[in-house]
């Protein structure tokens, strides 16, 4: 596959969720009532956990020699960070805060993703 269409078929998806994220997380949160408790840390768990698949699906395609776990320890490393970073930055912005509890989230979410690409490979 051309190096064009390697981007667009395995990095644009992750590409496009990590601006996504940082887009949404640069603007005050809006403040609507969750429709069930915790709602927030499910959708991190779920982002990230999406993440985690993305980012081993573009090193696979990347490496296809490296070995199936450590790709997988590389994108939750990549997720985590990203996911880290990400709560810094909401810090800085005005009306949002950095959690802990999110972050938490976020690796459980990348461990997720992680395990079911592995599984799943």
């Amino acid at each position: 596959m051309p190096v064009a269409g390697r981007f667009i078929f395995y990095w644009f998806p992750l590409v496009s969720l990590c601006a996504a994220i940082i887009w949404q997380s640069s603007f005050p949160s809006i403040q609507n009532e969750p429709l069930f408790p915790h709602q927030d840390k499910l959708l991190h768990l779920m982002a990230y956990g999406l993440m985690a698949v993305l980012a081993a699906r573009a090193l696979t395609c990347e490496r296809p020699g490296m070995g199936k776990f450590k790709i997988c320890l590389l994108a939750m490393g990549f997720t985590i960070l990203f996911g880290l970073s990400d709560e810094i930055h909401q810090a800085f912005v005005p009306e949002r805060f950095a959690d802990i509890w999110d972050w938490i989230a976020d690796v459980i979410g990348s461990g997720i993703g992680a395990w079911i690409y592995l599984k799943r490979r």
